[in-house]
């Protein structure tokens, strides 16, 4: 190819190859121009130019295919997951159509709503409309104005009977209420008393922690709340306790509510209060109707009060929630005829129970059911001054069941000394019974201390009374002092009656014997002196100052110094008891020719039995212990004289009385011997003056200085009375028995018989002075 045919070549080739850029990377509206002018050039440029086309088709078919290949497996995924995308598209679809629907029926259900809305509003607005119209229904003036009109002659026939069926409908729906809230008087009550408890519990613990003690006074509403009177709510703060429903829970009060309204637009109000204050006079009678048997569980009085205080909690809120249903004095006339015939109730039915737990129980109750009343404005003042007497009845109560404690503590007592083993054992019994002796403490282990175990027993026992009786003081509304006060006059009644008795009756018991006694005298005494710690205790528990009690001390003491004489005065009973069934043991042989030189078996005995006992009299209190050592041998000593005067013997020898003497002999070594410390010379032996001078006088027979010194002071017989000689003498005086001791002055010196004879004379002369 020449060269020009070659520039004209590269030409066409630059020129095509402009033409495809051109092509390629202008807008499609503007290629036919371009296009255009290949054809305007020569005749083979648009064949040229078709190759050139075709071969930047195929060039472009390479790219393509290769950029094919490179992506081919990213395209197979990509289409994998498009297919994945057209499922959860199709669902879409779906739930979308779906969603359609609903919207569209809640959009018609919208427009329906919207639509009642507007008629609603549109009838209220014409009601409104008929308000005056309907208002005037009952003004004849009115009728008469439109009475020609058909409408009105209707309403006019009509109407009458329309206002009476609506009053018996009415009427029927508050019969229905009156019957239903009888039923429900009972829940209503109870539950305004769980909210009084509440309120206490609440308060009670507010003061523990505070430290004070006095709060707003609590305001109970129907919804549930509690609220004090400056307005503080309180009642949501209790806890996380049950909600108590309310009354509204409980009751319907429309039917009251409908029925007032209903007879006060008929203009019949008047009846209608009257009726129904009527039927809740016969309710309120009803109410307060005990039954039976209520005294014998708590629950029967729990009934008792809900019934009461759901009737007057509903009286208070028509009282409130209406305009004159009842008034004030309607329900304070209700409520002082019930408080009389609650107080008549509670006084009698109260004496019944004998069980302590159930009256205290009955207390709290009467407490809360008080609280509850007054907290919706009711006074309550009588039934706290009832309480006081339903105090007296629990005291009573308690003071029945610690006879019992005391009896068997009593009777359960061994009448020993407490025996200690170890040291614990000592704190044991000293931790229970304030028990203090130094000499006793100093000793070793094992040892014994004074008193019984009954003495720990009883001074325990009577301080759970104590707190048993501060159990029924609590939430009285009664300050400390008052309180401290109670206490000690209810702890005064159990030592001066209750546990005096006790001790009066143990000391009366036929096995209670002379050791039992003397542990007795000795038990009193330890609690005479654990008195002053009883006052400490009371003090301590009710928190008063000594200082300011001075109302009530604990006069206990006079308990067991009563106690203690009592049995002092049994135990000589006792030992005088003791000593005539050994004389009656006595077998003397009176007309014994001489002695046979030693003292009677019973007396050595007895003597022996008296030595004993009075070795355990030492650990008897004070002059006890000599007192019943001389009344022991004053009373041997007369029983002795008694045997001697008995007008059934009739005969005694001189063999017999110095056979008696001997006995007498060995009452006086007794008396001498000190059986019981204190006695000072010879007192004890004195008890036997009577029978040693008169046993002298016929031993010695010295009738002459008898009766020569007799009325003198300074007399060696003195204390031989002229009738007990001369009726011991004539015992010895010849009665024509062989035996006698006369025989043989007969025998040896009949002037001797003539002697008594004439000592005989005398000693008659002498008594028959003293009877002149």
């Amino acid at each position: 190819m020449d060269r020009g045919s070659f520039c004209e070549t590269l030409e066409y080739v630059t020129e095509h190859e402009r033409i495809l850029q051109e092509i390629e990377s202008t807008d499609t509206a503007c290629v036919g121009p371009t296009l255009r002018s290949i054809y305007d050039d020569q005749p083979n440029a648009h064949k040229r130019f078709m190759e050139k086309l075709d071969a930047r088709i195929r060039n472009h078919d390479r790219e393509i295919e290769k950029m094919c290949n490179f992506h081919h497996q990213g395209f197979v995924d990509a289409i994998t997951e498009l297919l994945k995308v057209r499922t959860d598209a199709e669902k879409l679809m779906v739930r979308d159509s779906t969603i359609k629907r609903i919207v569209t029926a809640q959009t018609e259900e919208v427009i329906c709503c919207r639509i009642q809305q507007r008629n609603m509003v549109t009838t209220v607005e014409k009601l409104q409309l008929c308000i005056p119209g309907m208002t005037s229904l009952t003004d004849m003036h009115w009728f008469c104005r439109v009475s020609q009109y058909r409408f009105c002659q209707i309403m006019a026939e009509n109407l009458p009977r329309l206002r009476e069926e609506i009053k018996e409908i009415s009427m029927s729906d508050l019969k229905d209420f009156l019957e239903s809230i009888r039923k429900h008087s009972d829940k209503v009550g109870e539950t305004a008393m769980r909210q009084a408890q509440q309120h206490r519990t609440f308060n009670s613990a507010v003061a523990k922690q505070a430290n004070i003690g006095h709060y707003d006074k609590p305001v109970y509403s129907f919804n549930g709340r509690m609220h004090t009177q400056n307005g503080l709510m309180i009642g949501d703060d209790i806890g996380d306790e049950e909600e108590i429903p309310t009354a509204q829970d409980l009751v319907d009060f429309s039917p009251v509510y409908r029925c007032l309204h209903i007879y006060t637009v008929l203009g019949d109000r008047e009846t209608f209060e009257n009726y129904y204050r009527k039927q809740r006079k016969k309710q309120a009678r009803l109410v307060l109707q005990p039954q039976a048997n209520m005294h014998e569980t708590v629950e029967g009085y729990r009934r008792y009060f809900n019934q009461i205080v759901g009737f007057f909690v509903v009286e208070d809120h028509i009282l409130n929630a209406t305009q004159g249903l009842v008034t004030r004095a309607f329900t304070d006339e209700l409520w002082n005829m019930a408080l009389s015939k609650i107080i008549a109730v509670l006084r009698t039915h109260s004496s019944y129970c004998d069980d302590p737990d159930l009256v205290l129980e009955l207390k709290n109750l009467i407490v809360i059911f008080a609280d509850t009343l007054q907290d919706y404005g009711f006074p309550v003042n009588r039934l706290f001054d009832l309480l006081f007497e339903v105090r007296d009845q629990y005291n009573e109560t308690l003071l029945k069941k610690w006879v019992l404690v005391f009896r068997e503590i009593f009777e359960l007592d061994n009448y020993s000394p407490i025996p200690v083993e170890t040291e614990d054992e000592y704190k044991l019994v000293v931790s229970r019974f304030p028990f203090h002796d130094a000499e006793i403490e100093k000793q070793d282990f094992p040892k014994k201390l004074p008193m019984s175990q009954s003495v720990p027993q009883i001074y325990t026992q009577v301080k759970e009374f104590i707190y048993a009786s501060l159990k029924f003081s609590e939430s009285l509304h009664r300050s400390s002092t008052e309180i401290d006060d109670m206490l000690r006059k209810s702890t005064n009644l159990l030592l001066t009656r209750t546990l005096s008795s006790c001790l009066q009756n143990l000391i009366k018991k036929p096995h209670i014997g002379l050791t039992e006694l003397v542990q007795i005298i000795i038990n009193t005494t330890h609690l005479e002196q654990a008195c002053k710690y009883l006052e400490e205790f009371i003090t301590n528990i009710t928190n008063v100052s000594p200082e300011t009690v001075h109302t009530t001390r604990l006069y206990g003491l006079s308990t067991f110094k009563d106690a203690r004489h009592s049995a002092e005065g049994e135990i000589y009973t006792k030992l005088n008891q003791k000593i005539d069934e050994f004389v009656q043991l006595a077998d003397y042989e009176w007309g014994m020719a001489e002695s046979d030189g030693r003292a009677s078996g019973y007396l050595m005995d007895l003597i022996n039995f008296l030595r004993s006992t009075f070795q355990v009299f030492t650990h008897l209190p004070g002059k006890v212990a000599q007192t019943a050592c001389m009344s022991a041998c004053k009373h041997l000593s007369i029983s002795l004289m008694q045997m001697l005067l008995d007008t059934e013997l009739k005969q005694i020898s001189m063999g017999a009385i110095q056979q008696f003497n001997l006995d007498v002999i060995q009452c006086e070594l007794f008396a001498s011997s000190e059986p019981v410390p204190g006695f000072q010379g010879d007192t004890l032996q004195l008890a036997f003056i009577d029978l040693r001078q008169l046993l002298d006088l016929f031993m010695v027979w010295d009738w002459s200085t008898y009766l020569a010194d007799y009325g003198q002071p300074t007399s060696k017989y003195l204390r031989v009375n002229p009738a007990t000689a001369l009726a011991l003498l004539e015992k010895m005086k010849d009665t024509s028995k062989k035996n006698n001791i006369f025989s043989q002055f007969r025998k040896n010196d009949r002037d001797k018989q003539k002697l008594i004879e004439t000592v005989v004379k005398q000693l008659r002369s002498l008594v028959n002075g003293m009877s002149s």
